[in-house]
């Protein structure tokens, strides 16, 4: 059985999507998603998404990282079918309903409320989400946000001094993240302008990260250090980031599709259902 995908990518951060809407794909576990998702033995992508019909909203979207754990949320990923669907839509995700709709300048999608709760990131155990009381090395007293998947920030002088592809994953894998955890370090350049790299639970250093710009968004607003509307630039290019007064995020960017293409579900461990 041969399998039709879309090759796509939000600022480079990529994805193979595979639309199960009509027809029901095979059966999709990590083993199958990583092995899909390695860049030399697979097709290759940070993310395989799969789409699915929905009781609740327009479709269901599915998100798996590089490693084969699924993930709740990907705001890159949902700009992405968003730009294959072609017009606005209710996406149901792990994390809830979020909704894309086409803007001038990409897709903006509603991201839905940020929390920050201890319980609710998670952490291993209560203590103040708005300057954790810990540290690795020089990365210190970080702000948890999630934003549909878990996030910690640090504001930093210059994200590209710190040594992520070492101190990504000590902190991602730390037993105080339960869930583990998305690194964001990021430094505020203007009351609307941040400058971001993320380390992606699951997925490691990656050109961009839809819900990291948002997480640190919110997180520098929480901090008094910008405004509610902000220009978050990662490796791949920017995202504009809104923070609405009902407390809604907003984010707009681009997508693009790359190229489309089949595989052999057998060979990539997919059993028929």
């Amino acid at each position: 059985m041969r399998i039709d995908f879309t090759k796509m990518h939000g600022l480079g951060n990529d994805f193979v999507v595979l639309d199960g809407r009509a027809t029901a794909l095979p059966a999709i576990d990590a083993t199958s998603a990583a092995a899909l998702a390695d860049r030399h033995t697979g097709i290759g992508c940070d993310q395989l998404v799969v789409l699915e019909p929905s009781t609740f909203a327009d479709l269901r979207m599915r998100i798996f990282n590089a490693d084969g754990s699924e993930v709740e949320a990907c705001g890159n990923a949902t700009r992405a079918v968003g730009l294959l669907i072609g017009t606005a839509a209710s996406i149901e995700t792990l994390a809830g309903i979020i909704h894309a709709s086409p803007a001038e300048s990409g897709i903006t999608v509603e991201m839905g409320k940020p929390r920050f709760d201890w319980d609710v990131i998670p952490l291993a155990f209560a203590m103040d989400t708005q300057a954790m009381p810990v540290a690795w090395e020089e990365l210190a007293n970080p702000i948890a946000v999630n934003v549909g998947n878990p996030h910690a920030i640090f504001f930093v002088d210059d994200p590209y001094a710190i040594d992520m592809a070492r101190l990504g994953p000590l902190i991602e894998n730390d037993a105080i993240f339960p869930a583990r955890i998305n690194v964001n370090v990021a430094a505020v350049t203007a009351r609307d302008a941040i400058t971001l790299r993320v380390w992606e639970r699951g997925a490691g250093l990656t050109l961009a990260c839809g819900t990291g710009a948002c997480a640190t968004a919110i997180g520098a607003m929480k901090r008094g250090l910008v405004d509610r509307r902000v220009t978050v630039t990662l490796p791949g290019g920017p995202l504009e980031i809104c923070w609405r007064e009902d407390g809604e995020i907003l984010m707009t960017g681009p997508a693009t599709q790359s190229f489309r293409g089949s595989f052999d579900a057998a060979a990539y461990g997919m059993i028929s259902a």
